[in-house]
């Protein structure tokens, strides 16, 4: 005798489905349930009609991703020396390696010399006497980091040797600046040219080091000198220091280094289309980074508008301390794991990778005292944070190279599709409605059923 169908199946019959249709592999994060970026071991099937239809354009391609991360201060970098050697290697490979259970970190941000994550600001050409000046750069040295970033990236690159950096300076040399101090001030003109061949220095040194830097902002937070360390340097000088100097200067030099111009929030797009809008300075640009502390991810949509031969990148977004899992995993997934794709970002990168409980190191004068990591690192043990949990779901499936596909929108319901370069298909959505939501995911004339919890994030791969 033939077996009847099951109520799901004649549910799949009523809907339309056809026998084609997919049985993806699903993570889930459900911070009201206590689920935290965990495989399910059976797709969340809707078991009746589905409300709503996620529809996928696979003839529709839009930006190649680069990856997805965080940045690596100073202050991760010491937090994960401080643990033991054999700990130190197990959280390593659980955030970039390839294993089952590895969340595959394919992207980091390296600050070039100190960021506000720092004990002290530093930068590689200080020197003793406060009035001296080096235009031939004759006490460069990579400093500080030798003792701890570099250590660590070494120990990161055995893990993912193809992981991608971009790197970011928070300040030049306080002789460089007009007021000779770590924080504001701004690049003093005559030393434009000195500094183009600092930043050469710095990348060439990287690349004897063993690292290649792929991409590198000019300035992080560029209208922002309350850091410590940082710089103002606005628009038009940005665009001079490229066209005049640091152009010129990777050209002389061979360094295929992308260029990366703004690096600061989406509530001045405005920047980054003055400075591409030079003709001498936009030869020479790859593309803006971004972070939104201030204004709307859809700005980034409004430079590529303007200029949609230049790349966009995602580059940094803080969790603040103690960390609300609920709230922040929602903002930051809505806004910037989906939003910022959707509005052509190659990159979403959070800040930072680890903290300790005391969240120190920080700088005097304008450090983050409050900035939470991926990770909080005590001793040997390890508390996963929200920030964590947002990339995860991104980087675990997104596959570096992986292209963003044509979706159709939903009220309720932000989500991003990719292909990656294996074929494969990768979705993901949040549920951003205080209900649960049953829907069809279809493309072409393949399809499958799904649900989420009400606050829920879910990412499916076919």
């Amino acid at each position: 005798m033939p077996k009847r169908p099951t109520l799901l199946l004649c549910l799949l019959l009523a809907f339309g489905f056809s026998a084609k249709a997919q049985t993806p592999s699903f993570w889930l994060t459900d911070p009201k349930s206590g689920i935290l970026f965990q495989k399910q071991s059976e797709t969340n099937f809707a078991t009746d009609l589905p409300e709503t239809t996620i529809q996928l354009y696979s003839d529709s391609l839009y930006q190649s991703m680069d990856g997805f991360g965080f940045t690596l201060t100073q202050g991760s970098a010491q937090h994960l020396l401080g643990m033991s050697e054999q700990a130190r290697k197990n959280l390593l490979q659980e955030l970039f390696g390839n294993g089952e259970k590895d969340i595959r970190i394919s992207y980091l941000r390296l600050p070039v010399a100190a960021s506000d994550l720092n004990e002290f600001p530093f930068s590689y050409n200080d020197l003793k006497d406060p009035r001296a000046t080096d235009p031939s750069l004759s006490q460069f040295s990579l400093s500080y980091d030798t003792l701890d970033v570099l250590p660590i990236l070494k120990q990161i690159l055995q893990v993912n040797p193809s992981i991608k950096l971009m790197a970011s300076p928070w300040s030049p040399p306080s002789w460089m600046k007009d007021n000779r101090d770590t924080r504001g001030g701004s690049l003093l003109p005559e030393f434009e040219e000195t500094y183009a061949r600092y930043l050469v220095k710095y990348i060439q040194e990287m690349q004897q080091e063993g690292f290649t830097i792929d991409a590198l902002t000019i300035q992080n937070e560029p209208l922002h000198p309350g850091n410590n360390p940082s710089l103002l340097m606005l628009p038009e000088q940005q665009a001079r220091f490229i066209g005049r100097y640091l152009g010129p200067a990777f050209q002389k030099a061979g360094i295929r280094t992308k260029i990366v111009i703004y690096d600061h929030n989406a509530d001045r797009p405005d920047y980054p289309i003055a400075v591409l809008s030079d003709p001498i300075a936009n030869p020479f640009v790859d593309g803006s980074a971004f972070h939104l502390y201030g204004g709307q991810i859809e700005a980034l949509s409004e430079v590529h508008r303007a200029f949609p031969d230049k790349h966009l990148y995602f580059t940094e977004q803080w969790v603040g301390s103690p960390g609300n899992l609920e709230g922040d995993i929602a903002w930051h997934v809505k806004n910037l794991l989906i939003g910022a794709p959707r509005n052509w970002a190659k990159t979403v990168l959070e800040w930072n990778l680890s903290s300790n409980p005391e969240l120190t190191p920080h700088t005097d004068r304008g450090g983050c005292s409050r900035c939470l990591g991926a990770v909080t690192i005590s001793g040997d043990d390890i508390l996963r944070n929200p920030a964590y949990y947002i990339i995860a779901h991104g980087s675990k499936l997104v596959d570096p190279g992986s292209i963003r596909m044509g979706s159709s929108t939903q009220e309720g319901l932000p989500q991003v599709a990719f292909i990656r370069p294996d074929g494969k298909k990768v979705l993901i959505v949040h549920n951003d409605t205080p209900k649960e939501v049953r829907f069809a995911v279809k493309e072409k004339n393949t399809s499958f059923p799904a649900s989420l919890p009400a606050g829920a994030t879910g990412t499916w791969l076919w």
